[in-house]
């Protein structure tokens, strides 16, 4: 596939997650029946009410910490080289919440993110740090790992993706999820469909739940078949029921990575689509539909985006989304030898 390809496929990921970080803003934390009453059904960008938990204040479009941390994470990716470095990893993100608590915002690190950092300020080794870590932190910004990595060896990927969730989410069932995302975009960044990169995700999701320290929780690769399962051929309505009463929408890796994958499903691999599916589910929005959406822009690549929306995005600078792209897709390169990337 020719770099350019590659470029607009990579840009579809990044992109296309920001979309559905930034539709699902205003409605994260809410219940399905308080979106209703708030705002409707949700398809367009909305300002967040004036009391919302942690998007107050905040405008119509404005990214939040789901896409800040991917870019952060895809700029250490590609600082770090061959070795991912812990050290510089966990010092961006406590520069982070700093940067961002000093805007006045409320969106700060997750729990498992949290807990980790503090257990390294006291010194434990990150290796143990992120023992506990089994929430959609990883998940969420890992599109950059499966936009540098390509698919196959998988036990090359999946080992890639465990090194970067090794400080915060060292967890059988984070890394499995983590895992799962980034091989949809790395199956979409390939040439693949939605279809292609949904199954390339349940191999990964195997392969990542013998990793890390084990955790109880929902096998994420079975849960993902099951949610996709669950929701197709259903018309929209019913799936985001049969998502938020029976999937879930949490915070928890078991509930809102298959969720994201069952609305991948109901989309049909639309990408905006994805996202307005997520902003109406309730519960964790924003992250669900940044992983939905994310994948699903993989799948088509940034030129099959709206771009009348992308235009309205607040928060983000494209030309450094271009510049991360561009070098994340130049290691990926690097890395197949040719830059011909196995559609299949």
């Amino acid at each position: 596939m020719a770099d350019n390809t590659i470029l607009d496929r990579a840009m579809g990921a990044l992109v296309g997650g920001a979309l559905g970080d930034a539709l699902g803003m205003p409605t994260q934390l809410l219940s399905p029946a308080r979106i209703a009453e708030l705002y409707g059904h949700v398809d367009d960008f909305v300002a967040p009410f004036a009391d919302h938990p942690v998007s107050k204040g905040l405008l119509a479009g404005t990214i939040t910490d789901d896409t800040e941390q991917a870019l952060l994470l895809g700029r250490i990716l590609v600082e770090s080289g061959h070795r991912f470095d812990h050290a510089r990893w966990v010092n961006a993100l406590l520069d982070w919440e700093r940067e961002v608590k000093a805007r006045g915002s409320y969106d700060l690190l997750g729990p498992s993110t949290k807990r980790a950092i503090d257990a390294i300020n006291n010194g434990v080794p990150a290796e143990e740090a992120g023992r506990s870590g089994d929430t959609n932190g990883a998940a969420m910004r890992i599109a950059p790992v499966g936009i540098m990595m390509p698919p196959e060896p998988l036990d090359a990927f999946v080992a890639k993706v465990a090194e970067t969730c090794r400080a915060t989410h060292n967890t059988s069932i984070a890394i499995a999820s983590a895992a799962a995302v980034a091989a949809a975009v790395s199956r979409g960044v390939a040439g693949g469909d939605w279809r292609a990169a949904s199954d390339s995700a349940v191999a990964a999701a195997r392969r990542g739940a013998t990793l890390g320290h084990w955790v109880t929780g929902g096998d994420i690769a079975a849960r993902i078949v099951w949610a996709q399962d669950l929701v197709r051929g259903k018309v929209t309505g019913d799936a985001i029921r049969l998502i938020t009463d029976l999937v879930g929408t949490g915070v928890a890796s078991q509930e809102s990575v298959p969720a994201a994958f069952a609305v991948l499903e109901v989309a049909g691999g639309d990408p905006w689509q994805a996202a307005v599916i997520s902003a109406n589910l309730g519960g964790d929005t924003d992250t669900i539909g940044a992983i939905a959406a994310g994948m699903a822009g993989a799948c088509t690549g940034f030129s099959l985006l709206p771009q009348q929306h992308i235009a309205r995005l607040v928060g983000i600078d494209m030309s450094k989304v271009r510049a991360l792209a561009a070098d994340l897709v130049a290691a990926r390169v690097k890395k197949t030898g040719s830059g011909k990337d196995a559609a299949a």
